[in-house]
């Protein structure tokens, strides 16, 4: 095989079934997006949506094409295994905690974020610092989502990466403009059942096919070390060990269910509290999806261990092991089974792109209008073409970093650059939000946290650094020198600190800094928000 010509593998029938899943996809998602009179019904769905819909939606937005992609292509690749699954537990946990305690207090009120929350409880000041981070962080993170659909349009495709880019981007705010948080979550769920055959069947195609089955690819995988399970090592630098799992990986969850928009949106969609608990608690089947995941991995490890794609494949995996999943389906799946299946990853990484631009539009609105104020027919109309266009702004913004950050990735797994990009916001939000429940905290002393906590993500993780030594204004070795990095042979920087320790440490900095620099605002009754 050459990895230049892939496309041709491709035929009319692949691109048949995959117009025809997207345009299906996007039927269903019209014929379901409701009304859409006022921004109550684009960002919360009117709150009508039923917590099973909301669960699933939560799962294939955690999942996307991150999980899809990445997680295979972390275990074929050298040192794979699945320790990931590890992390499993302390996502259990966060989910349970926002679930009993983080619902309770988002739906005393009428609000369409957590930012609200915290604006009404320290003032606007820290509304906007909050909404900001999370403007931030949805760059950074959510740029990811979209260079991995981008991978596998560019397997199939003899189109340019940032052309794949762009396609991408232009489907998610035609999504997302159709129908608000309605059409989000409804096409989440169809990505959540074709995430699930696609991996199952590709699963069960490598058994079928591979001599000796099941065993073979038990023996095989087993002899590389693929199924180790538990890593107790106590080295800072590893990142998938049982003390991530247990200590730091709980805050990050914490954050990224109960704080991050992205999957709070989905929870304010719910019909009332006990809905919402229901989707987050139960939305921790995602984790069987992640060992759906890592059991593909094994298999296409064993495929390729049995069936030698050649020297050239053979480098070009090593260069980047994202590439491994799209391209065995391309060229090893039945014509139109694996366009069904790389359509799924399309429309996953279209779906996860849309909520985040739902989300960013909303708080990006919540700027400079209140959301908690009664308005006309005529105002409700205008702050929806508002939200709109916001859309628009976003999708391009996003497309446009992932361009810039897919040069600047090198060959990084997808999974570890996703955690990676979040490291500098996670721990802030969380922070934020404690403050806002303990109810004393200032915007001044936030900012102060926030700002010391992104300098000390940026000077324990690679992404600085490696920008300065391509700019050639440092050297691997001196960098090495003054910062938490050891400098290999070949000149790439390893960090002794993995950033995932950021992220307990980065809650209580920003927390910290919040009580103690300033006066306290001591907060006032709740206001009662009436509906829009």
């Amino acid at each position: 095989m050459d990895p230049t010509n892939l496309h041709e593998f491709f035929t009319p029938l692949d691109w048949a079934v995959v117009f025809g899943y997207l345009l299906l996809t996007t039927l269903v998602g019209h014929l379901l997006r409701g009304k859409q009179s006022s921004i109550r019904d684009f960002f919360l769905a009117g709150r009508s949506l039923p917590w099973q819909a909301v669960s699933g939606s939560i799962i294939a937005t955690e999942i996307s094409g991150v999980t899809f992609i990445g997680v295979p292509g972390m275990v074929y690749a050298a040192g794979g295994d699945f320790t990931y699954l590890q992390w499993g537990i302390g996502s259990i946990i966060a989910r349970v905690i926002v679930g009993l305690f983080f619902v309770r207090v988002f739906y005393e009120q009428e609000i369409y974020s957590p930012y609200d929350y915290m604006g009404n409880r320290l003032g606007e000041g820290v509304k906007r610092l909050a909404t900001v981070i999370f403007a931030i962080g949805s760059i950074l993170g959510q740029s990811v989502r979209v260079l991995v659909a981008a991978l596998a349009l560019k397997v199939v495709t003899p189109l340019t990466f940032d052309q794949c880019i762009w396609i991408i981007g232009l489907f998610a705010v035609a999504w997302t403009l159709m129908g608000g948080m309605q059409t989000v979550i409804w096409t989440d769920v169809m990505q959540f059942f074709l995430f699930i055959a696609g991996a199952i069947f590709s699963l069960g195609w490598i058994f079928w096919n591979l001599d000796g089955g099941l065993h073979t690819l038990t023996t095989t995988a087993g002899d590389a070390g693929k199924f180790t399970l538990l890593n107790l090592s106590r080295d800072p630098a590893v990142g998938f060990t049982l003390w991530v799992a247990i200590i730091a990986v709980p805050f990050q969850n914490l954050s990224a269910f109960g704080v991050d928009q992205l999957n709070a949106q989905r929870m304010f969609c719910c019909r009332n509290e006990k809905d919402a608990r229901k989707a987050i608690i139960t939305s921790s089947a995602a984790l069987l999806v992640t060992l759906l995941m890592l059991l593909v991995g094994t298999g296409l490890f064993t495929w390729y261990a049995h069936n030698d794609p050649g020297e050239v494949m053979h480098s070009f995996f090593a260069k980047d092991s994202n590439i491994i999943y799209p391209v065995w389906i391309t060229t090893s799946l039945p014509v139109g089974l694996r366009g069904l299946i790389l359509a799924g990853i399309f429309a996953a990484a279209i779906s996860s792109l849309d909520s985040i631009l739902a989300a960013l539009s909303q708080t990006t609105l919540s700027l400079f209008k209140k959301t908690d104020t009664l308005y006309n027919e005529e105002s409700r109309k205008s702050l929806l073409k508002i939200s709109r266009v916001l859309v628009v702004a976003w999708g391009i913004a996003l497309s446009a970093f992932a361009i810039l950050l897919d040069s600047l990735r090198g060959n990084v797994n997808m999974v570890v650059l996703a955690f990676g990009m979040i490291s500098y916001t996670t721990g802030p939000l969380l922070g934020m939000f404690l403050a806002s429940l303990h109810g004393k905290a200032t915007a001044r002393g936030l900012t102060l946290g926030f700002v010391l906590s992104f300098l000390l993500v940026l000077y324990i993780r690679t992404d600085l650094w490696n920008i300065l030594i391509n700019f050639k204004i440092y050297t691997p070795e001196k960098i090495a020198g003054f910062a938490p990095f050891t400098a290999n042979e070949a000149g790439k920087l390893a960090s002794k600190i993995n950033a995932a320790w950021a992220w307990p440490v980065t809650v209580f900095l920003t927390w910290g800094c919040g009580l103690l620099l300033g006066k306290n605002r001591i907060p006032g009754e709740h206001r009662n928000l009436p509906r829009s």
